[in-house]
Order: structure tokens, then C-alpha cells, then sequence
């Protein structure tokens, strides 16, 4: 069955950097395209970044684009996040998501920018 696995979440200084990883399994990374979101305390949850099957990026939202690159490794199954000059406003719970049907999620991953 689908299942994705989020990892890499940490507490980390403004400015540091973080790289998220979302391993699946039951499907191949390759033939769909694949989401970042991510959920702030008290807050709903927003598109982060999506990659198409194409490797082409999609979509990065503005809050992070400059900032924030989505990446995907065929050959492990595996989608990245990488997060640069972090701050408080990413304070988050990171989901990646398989769009498969109506969707998969995972069970997310904290990030945590404090000073």
C-alpha cells in the first residue's frame, strides 16, 4: 500500500538550514508529482512546494521561494525539502503528500526555528 515517511524535522537557529525527506513506498516517486506542506501552530495548512513527474518544478510559494528547494531521488524512492535561512515564520509541522486519487499523506515531520 501507499506510505510516506517524513523525516529530518529538528529545532534549529534563524538563518540555519534543514533538509526533509519523504521516503515511499507503493509507488514510484517518478510517476507522480509530489507535494510539501506544511501546518504552523493554530494555523490551517499550506502548500509549501510541488514537483511534477516531469522534474520540473511546479509550484513554491512565495513566502519561500529563493529559499526553499524541492527535489526527488528516483532511484530512493525519496523527496526533498531543502530549507535555507530558516526563520521563525517556518515554525511548522512539514507533510509530504503523493498525489494519488484523493491524495496520501504522511505523518509529518516537526521543524522548529527558535533563537
Amino acid at each position: 500500500q501507499v506510505q510516506l515517511v517524513e523525516s529530518g524535522g529538528d529545532t534549529v537557529h534563524p538563518g540555519g538550514s534543514l533538509r526533509l525527506s519523504c521516503a515511499a513506498s507503493g509507488f514510484s516517486v517518478s510517476s507522480y508529482a509530489m507535494s510539501w506542506y506544511r501546518q504552523p501552530p493554530g494555523k490551517e495548512r499550506e502548500l509549501v512546494a510541488r514537483i511534477s513527474t516531469s522534474d520540473g518544478v511546479t509550484y513554491i510559494a512565495d513566502s519561500v521561494k529563493g529559499r526553499f528547494t524541492i527535489s526527488r531521488d528516483n532511484a530512493k524512492n525519496t523527496v526533498y525539502l531543502q530549507m535555507n535561512s530558516l526563520n521563525s515564520e517556518d515554525t511548522a509541522v512539514y507533510y509530504c503528500k503523493a498525489l494519488i486519487g484523493p491524495g496520501y499523506w504522511g505523518q509529518g515531520t516537526q521543524v522548529t526555528v527558535s533563537s
